[in-house]
């Protein structure tokens, strides 16, 4: 599998440790950078790993900044992309399964390497279970037309209304 990674500093020593666990088990893989523990901002890096995702120039990315918050954000910016930041084996193997997640987000300062490398075994191993799944991930990406806020247009249909306050009984 074809595979971008990128980091800020923050993430710049497991990146790279993770970086020769994908070569190890026979992934290709594409570094976004960063090449240092130089302080960097993570949307340098999360922007160009998410466009070749979204370009259909790599299958997944794998981001990593210290709390994988700021990653996570940047990361489902960019049209197309399903981001999920994950803390366990479980989360990660749900974001596949259940969202169909193609770029996974991690907190470098709160994950150690055993466990930041059976994540994304788990992430890499588990496939979309469609389904039930396939509707909420349409819908999902259906809202990416609304990210223009000056867009009057609402889905359909819209749950949302005006709330007010119950009367409490005297």
């Amino acid at each position: 599998m074809k595979i971008v990674l990128g980091a800020d500093h923050r993430g710049y020593q497991s990146k790279e440790r993770l970086r020769s666990f994908l070569l190890d088990q026979g992934h290709e893989v594409v570094d976004c950078g960063s090449d240092s523990e130089k302080s960097s901002d993570y949307p340098d890096f999360a922007v160009p790993a998410c466009l070749k995702v979204a370009r259909n120039q790599a299958e997944r990315a794998i981001l990593l900044c210290g709390t994988g918050i700021g990653m996570s954000i940047t990361a489902n910016k960019i049209a197309g992309i399903r981001g999920a930041l994950c803390h366990d084996e479980l989360s990660a193997e749900i974001s596949r399964r259940h969202n169909d997640a193609n770029v996974l987000c991690l907190p470098a300062d709160l994950l150690g390497d055993d466990l930041l490398r059976r994540m994304v075994q788990a992430w890499l191993s588990t496939a979309f279970a469609g389904g039930r799944h396939e509707r909420r991930i349409k819908k999902v990406m259906a809202a990416e037309r609304h990210l223009d806020p000056a867009s009057r247009e609402t889905p359909t249909p819209s749950p949302c209304h005006k709330a007010t306050a119950k009367r409490k009984p005297k």
